[in-house]
């Protein structure tokens, strides 16, 4: 995004988050966070410190030096909080910038919120009459109290099933089970995330997804052409395989859909979009068994990376990746 974004109409201020929470001051080199399988970019601390407005009255940003020393960068006209799972996805950065009254990219803080819990999204997306695929809910206190109850909720599922947390991304801490031996330690991996785990029916079916854009001046939400995730040597789309470029995955954009099957898949992500509020973007997936789609998930901040299917589906319906990214930016200056 660094590399992409219009510097013509742009100034940009990288605001990195360390590992302890510090915001500090960053270097405007795309390079140096470009993904390297050997070794992914982390956001160290170098000492200085971003002061936020003091009150909801000021947009002025403010840098402290590691010396001490303080400098202004400028007032802000937009937060672009390209940041996944929890604290930055989860409507909790959200609502730090809803205090200073600062405007941002994306979905506000409940729709947020709602597209970072897995449960409460298929929930709300069963009710809204959008097709998901069956799942039970469960957390550690539920195995303790009655083992015997939710492992026959479980197994109703038949097998094979995808273990998640209920809130997390980019696939961390997800784990297919193919043999019920293996249930017990894909729980554990998954509740080594959340306390709250999701055990989901697999579909057999092909996995395809497409990008939604938030209308302008009151329109319907726009949505893109479809991409495929064609898996050929691996159980899933795992996080290596969404950041990383592992083998035994191929990303086909556009999807080999049929003008039907893909006006109808685009009715659907528009549906499941305004279900959970309807601001911003969303990137929906979906499982597709050759006569029926089922949403996966309502992504709120989906993948910026080059290998990415948000930008790729945009790109393959005609927008530019610098003219995505100046849609998604006019979108929060104009909500």
């Amino acid at each position: 995004m660094l590399r992409a974004i219009d510097r013509e109409r742009f100034h940009v201020i990288p605001v990195g988050i360390t590992r302890d929470g510090a915001y500090v001051l960053e270097d405007d080199d795309p390079d140096k966070f470009a993904l390297n399988a050997e070794r992914l970019p982390e956001v160290v601390d170098n000492g200085t410190r971003i002061i936020w407005p003091d009150s909801a009255r000021s947009r002025e940003l403010r840098v402290r030096h590691a010396d001490g020393t303080e400098q202004l960068l400028g007032d802000v006209d937009v937060v672009f909080p390209i940041l996944h799972g929890r604290f930055g996805e989860d409507g909790t950065i959200q609502g730090f910038l809803e205090l200073l009254d600062l405007p941002y990219v994306g979905a506000g803080l409940l729709m947020s919120a709602i597209g970072m819990d897995k449960h409460t999204t298929k929930s709300i997306l069963k009710a809204a009459d959008v097709p998901v695929v069956p799942w039970v809910t469960v957390t550690g206190p539920d195995l303790v109290r009655d083992p015997d109850l939710w492992s026959r909720r479980i197994r109703s599922l038949g097998l094979p099933v995808f273990v998640k947390p209920a809130r997390a991304g980019s696939s961390v801490g997800v784990s297919k089970v193919s043999d019920w031996s293996e249930l017990d330690a894909a729980l554990e991996t998954a509740f080594a995330e959340d306390g709250t785990v999701l055990v989901e029916q697999a579909v057999v079916g092909r996995e395809v997804e497409c990008g939604v854009l938030q209308g302008r001046d009151g329109q319907p939400p726009r949505v893109s052409v479809a991409g495929e995730i064609v898996i050929t040597g691996r159980d899933f789309y795992d996080f290596d395989a969404k950041y990383l470029g592992a083998p035994g995955i191929d990303l086909v954009c556009p999807a080999d859909l049929g003008p039907g099957e893909l006006a109808e898949m685009q009715r659907i992500a528009a549906r499941a979009f305004e279900a959970v509020g309807g601001e911003g973007l969303s990137r929906v997936d979906f499982f597709f068994t050759g006569t029926d789609f089922y949403v996966n998930e309502v992504n709120t901040m989906p993948g910026f990376t080059p290998i990415s299917m948000f930008p790729t589906c945009w790109i393959a319906s005609g927008m530019s990746y610098e003219d995505l990214i100046s849609e998604l930016i006019d979108l929060a200056l104009v909500a």
